[in-house]
C-alpha cells in the first residue's frame, strides 16, 4: 500500500489549492481513505474522509463548503480542492487509508497507511 500527496504550496488567503494523492496497492472502491493535516503544535485532525461502506465524504466543520474531496479511480487517484483557503488552514496536509472492511470515521489513529506530507501555507 501507497500513497502520495502532492499539491501543496504558499496561497494567498482566499485562493485554492488542489492537493492529490496518488495510490497503489489497494483498491479505492473498497476501503476508507481520507485527509488529514497537522498544523505546528496541534494534533492532526481529519479534514475530509471518505467512508468505506457506502463511498459518502465526511467533511470536518471548519471545511464543510469550502472543501471538497473526490476520487478518481481510473487513475487510482484522490483530489481535496480547497477554496477560499483562510490562515487557520496552514498545515502539512497527509492522504491515508486503512484496509479495513468497515471503516466510517475520520480519526487519524484509525488509519494505517499514510503518504507523506505536503504543505499548504496560507498567508499574504
Amino acid at each position: 500500500v501507497q500513497l502520495q500527496a502532492s499539491g501543496g504550496g504558499l496561497v494567498q488567503p482566499g485562493g485554492s489549492l488542489r492537493l492529490s494523492c496518488a495510490t497503489s496497492g489497494f483498491t479505492l472502491d473498497y476501503y476508507a481513505i481520507g485527509w488529514f493535516r497537522q498544523a505546528p503544535g496541534k494534533e492532526r485532525e481529519g479534514v475530509a474522509c471518505i467512508r468505506s461502506n457506502d463511498g459518502r465524504a465526511n467533511y470536518v466543520d471548519s471545511v464543510k463548503g469550502r472543501f471538497t474531496m473526490s476520487t478518481n479511480k481510473a487513475k487510482n487517484t484522490v483530489y481535496l480542492q480547497m477554496n477560499s483557503l483562510k490562515p487557520e488552514d496552514t498545515a502539512v496536509y497527509y492522504c491515508a487509508t486503512d484496509l479495513r472492511v468497515v471503516l466510517t470515521t475520520c480519526t487519524f489513529y484509525d488509519y494505517a497507511y499514510w503518504g507523506q506530507g505536503t504543505l499548504v501555507t496560507v498567508s499574504s
